[in-house]
């Protein structure tokens, strides 16, 4: 008799991994989660979070690459497209402060202070207000063009807390803006260059879950003109989780060389 539970449903989710320029590469910015959150707790992460009905079938102003563009890059329909793009503008705002955003009358400009919309991003972060809302209100559109497609991870079928389906994106810092980590669901926040995150991991200083240490691997090295360059096949990817001893061990295209940073640090991820 087969007793393995069924894999819970995923969510669809985005996450934004903020870049800029620094003499040889870019940095992006990384927070480390609340201790307490219900999923993924103390890990280093990219602004993000799950679509939620905000985001979908939303009237939203939008300027740049269409949702059907986003649906044939990310392989998904076009209802979808939109909103996992509405959310990876939203929830990098909620989280960051950063506004991929500008006015609906300058097709060209982007907001330079977006810490002018404070009220709105609290009033966003506590859902009393929507993102296509906000954007009519201020008199600005999305713009979908400072972002890139990067990649696409399921969280493994034997995660027991939830799972999501989860596409990353790739935006260098708006010029003006600044990026503060003021959110509830993280406790650190700041910007590193990958290769020193990284370093962080083998060195026992941060915790990195496979989807971070990866995308983070694939900015080392090169400038935020040569990320927002890279055209990308995107896959999607769905590690294979299973338990030795007392941790989780993660089976994927380049698991080798993740738990061979994880033991050097002697970081387990424990059940």
């Amino acid at each position: 008799m087969n007793t393995t539970p069924e894999p819970l449903p995923t969510r669809p989710a985005a996450t934004v991994m903020l870049i800029r320029d620094v003499p040889g590469g870019v940095k992006t910015f990384l927070m480390r989660r609340h201790s307490k959150m219900e999923f993924a707790p103390g890990t280093m992460v990219f602004p993000g979070g799950g679509v939620d009905d905000r985001d979908r079938n939303a009237d939203i102003a939008w300027a740049g690459p269409a949702p059907d563009w986003w649906a044939q890059r990310f392989g998904i329909e076009t209802e979808l497209a939109a909103a996992l793009v509405c959310a990876a503008a939203r929830e990098t705002f909620e989280e960051s402060g950063v506004l991929f955003a500008g006015p609906a009358d300058d097709p060209d400009g982007i907001v330079r202070d977006a810490s002018v919309y404070a009220d709105a991003r609290r009033a966003l972060d506590d859902r009393t207000l929507s993102f296509a809302d906000f954007l009519r209100r201020e008199n600005l559109v999305l713009r979908s063009d400072l972002l890139r497609p990067w990649a696409n991870w399921v969280t493994p079928e034997a995660e027991r807390t939830r799972r999501y389906d989860t596409y990353f994106f790739v935006g260098a810092l708006p010029e003006g803006q600044r990026a503060d980590g003021e959110n509830t669901e993280s406790d650190r926040a700041g910007w590193s260059t990958p290769q020193a995150a990284i370093d962080d991991f083998e060195a026992g200083r941060c915790f990195l879950l496979p989807p971070t240490w990866t995308q983070l691997d694939s900015l080392t090295g090169r400038t935020v003109a040569e990320v927002l360059a890279v055209e990308r096949q995107i896959v999607p990817v769905q590690p294979h989780l299973e338990i030795q001893g007392d941790n989780w061990i993660f089976e994927f295209f380049d698991s080798d060389r993740y738990h061979q940073a994880r033991e050097k640090g002697g970081m387990g991820w424990r059940h």
